[in-house]
């Protein structure tokens, strides 16, 4: 081709000429919903999504806790604050029958005593459905991916909730405009029960009925197998809170001494890098059982399972690195 050259030349010309906030919006944008506290992968999840929008990988838009527990958005506000997004939006469930665990570790309130944070209860934080409207509304169409590695109560809440002043759509409306996808660490495949389905099964079962964008999900069988902490509470040259809330959770009990399940590090790994080339996806529908779950395969489904592409050992590795950013 004789004006290859000029062609090449032209693409650079166009790539130079990008704005950041152009080269911004083409980031996946995503939203964490967390129950940070019951067990401490949340921890583990956050410092994969910081690490990734630090590479300039992704764009966060909010940590929302799904856990009322009140140390549980100070922690969210601990980390945030630790890789240098103090501001970053959250929010937390409120009203009457939300789920409230505690971290029987004490993980928690170490940091929260060690750490810098300007919220000091999860009661401080706004409601959790009132910060989604506001954000979904300010972004544009199908461009929010949004990850739960908790409870479904707020995406069940959300999509109930009726127009405000943000938005004249509904929750679903809302969703459904704005929404890409959801990724949840959520339900055990292709049969069987997990912990998040289970706690608030009400609102897992309207969430994986009614949710009108593509879900995928990242089963039980995904992050047992993909066991991290060792290299990060080993790690000499790592000062985080990171560090300090595995190696405080992990030697609370034998099980972990080895390391703990990766669950909610594989939700965000893929919401934000998509599958290849770690994972495969089998396309069908989630059938909800109470509190557990089964599947029915469906090339054409509206949902995915996480299925492994790549060796375990590989993934673990990927996942620990970030694990062990550190905000410069």
């Amino acid at each position: 081709m004789r004006n290859l050259p000029l062609v090449l030349a032209f693409a650079l010309l166009v790539t130079a000429c990008s704005s950041p906030e152009e080269n911004k919006e083409r980031l996946p944008a995503v939203i964490l919903d967390t129950d940070i506290g019951p067990d401490y992968d949340d921890v583990g999840a956050m410092a994969v999504l910081h690490a990734l929008a630090d590479s300039g990988q992704v764009v966060p838009l909010a940590v929302i806790a799904s856990n009322s527990h009140e140390l549980v958005v100070p922690a969210i506000n601990i980390l945030n604050t630790y890789f240098g997004r103090p501001d970053l939006p959250t929010g937390a469930p409120k009203g009457e029958g939300v789920p409230y665990a505690k971290a029987s570790q004490g993980w928690p309130e170490l940091i929260a005593e060690k750490y810098p944070h300007t919220i000091k209860s999860s009661a401080d934080a706004p409601d959790a459905v009132e910060t989604y409207r506001k954000i979904l509304s300010a972004q544009p169409d199908t461009s929010v991916t949004i990850v739960t590695v908790g409870f479904l109560t707020n995406m069940a809440a959300l999509l109930e909730s009726p127009a405000d002043s943000y938005s004249k759509l509904s929750g679903k409306e809302l969703v459904t405009q704005k929404v890409k996808r959801l990724v949840s660490m959520a339900g055990r495949f292709p049969k069987g029960r997990e912990y998040n389905v289970f706690v608030d099964s009400v609102a897992s079962e309207k969430v994986f009925t009614q949710w009108p964008t593509e879900v995928i999900f990242s089963g039980f069988e995904i992050g047992m197998k993909v066991v991290t902490g060792q290299r990060v509470i080993h790690n000499a040259a790592l000062n985080s809170p990171v560090k300090d809330v595995y190696a405080k959770a992990m030697s609370f009990s034998k099980g972990d001494s080895l390391g703990r399940m990766s669950w909610d590090q594989t939700a965000v790994l893929i919401a934000v890098k998509g599958a290849e080339p770690y994972f495969g996806l089998q396309r069908g529908h989630y059938v909800p059982e109470g509190g557990n779950n089964a599947w029915r395969d469906d090339p054409e489904g509206p949902h995915a399972y996480m299925t492994f592409k790549r060796p375990v050992e590989e993934i673990t590795e990927t996942i620990e690195n970030l694990m062990m950013h550190q905000k410069k």
